[in-house]
């Protein structure tokens, strides 16, 4: 099992460079929620920072290797994933939205993993109903997070768990 950690800070309208430490405690990810311009972040402070959301996660050469953003259209909500490094694109979508916490399932057309939210414990990413990774936050002074990806899991790209999980568990609808 693959194990990653980091820290957000408490305020969601703080948006700093977050570097994620593998087990060993090294640096393998980094990433930012992204603005494409200035009136962006000012309209999405006044729709309490849940609007225009996009991260960007970077590998330690600052290359760009995975972005998630929401998408809102029509009163439909969903996410859109691009993964840089092997040129897929996926969709999240949210899997029976009538439910107070919905599954998110995400797909690239070929493949589908859902992802079973939870709001205390850990939200767990299910391919062919099997467990393939989980991600977790812990408040404290700031958000302490959590990503397990096991050995075994299609998609062994940290980068891919990370984003989403910023966009559609820590930050959501």
């Amino acid at each position: 099992m693959h194990t990653y950690t980091y820290k957000q800070p408490i305020a969601i309208d703080i948006t700093p460079m977050t570097s994620v430490l593998n087990e060993e405690g090294i640096v393998t990810y980094k990433f930012q929620r992204y603005y494409s311009n200035g009136l962006k972040k000012f309209a999405d402070k006044l729709w309490d920072y849940r609007y225009f959301l996009h991260y960007n996660v970077y590998d330690t050469n600052d290359q760009l290797v995975f972005m998630c953003k929401k998408v809102s259209r029509k009163g439909r909500v969903y996410y859109e994933a691009v993964d840089y490094l092997h040129e897929r694109k996926y969709m999240i979508a949210y899997d029976k939205w009538k439910e107070l916490i919905p599954d998110l399932m995400i797909t690239d057309g070929n493949m589908t993993i859902m992802i079973d939210k939870e709001m205390d414990d850990w939200s767990r990413f299910m391919h062919n109903d099997q467990e393939i990774a989980r991600w977790k936050a812990e408040v404290g002074e700031e958000f302490s997070l959590q990503l397990e990806i096991k050995e075994d899991s299609p998609i062994t790209n940290a980068a891919f768990f990370i984003a989403i999980s910023q966009c559609a568990l820590f930050i959501g609808a």
